[in-house]
């Protein structure tokens, strides 16, 4: 399980970084739009309390909490299953991607009440209404990765006789 305490740590250590140099530093959070290479990428300052798009947004502590907890306990359920499954180098790579993700958006809603999203993304005329951030995508990544690592293993031997 190397590989995947090394991703998390990398992922977690780059998506902290970054969002302390962009709310912080670039302070995102007081001027709250900066171009970036417009119209393509720019930095918009959202501050998620809910969970993906801003679904169930509310400023609740009870549900800043539930939410810290879920990512706590999902991320420990896939490293528990992943090290079940026989920890393969992918599957590792991508446990490692989705750790590292949930861990630093749990960290933004401790630290902060709710996650830091600042990338914008827009192209070929459709202006993206929406900010991610490095959590975000490494989420994703992790997630699709162990969908298809976790799909080139021999399936177990079925005793029911049914196929």
């Amino acid at each position: 399980m190397r590989i995947a305490t090394i991703t998390t740590l990398i992922i977690l250590a780059l998506d902290q970084a970054l969002k302390w140099a962009v709310v912080v530093g670039l302070n995102l959070r007081e001027v709250m739009y900066i171009e970036v290479l417009p119209p393509y990428l720019n930095l918009t300052m959202a501050w998620n309390r809910g969970v993906n798009f801003g679904l169930f947004a509310a400023d609740s502590v009870w549900l800043r909490v539930a939410l810290v907890a879920l990512a706590l306990v999902v991320t420990g359920w896939v490293w528990f299953w992943v090290r079940r499954e026989g920890a393969r180098p992918l599957m590792q790579l991508a446990l490692g991607f989705l750790a590292g993700g949930a861990l630093g958006n749990a960290i933004d809603r401790i630290t902060w009440g709710a996650v830091a999203d600042f990338l914008n993304v827009t192209c070929c005329g459709w202006v993206n209404p929406w900010a991610f951030n490095v959590a975000d995508i490494a989420i994703f990544i992790g997630a699709f990765g162990l969908i298809l690592a976790s799909g080139d293993k021999t399936p177990r031997d079925d005793r029911s006789g049914l196929r």
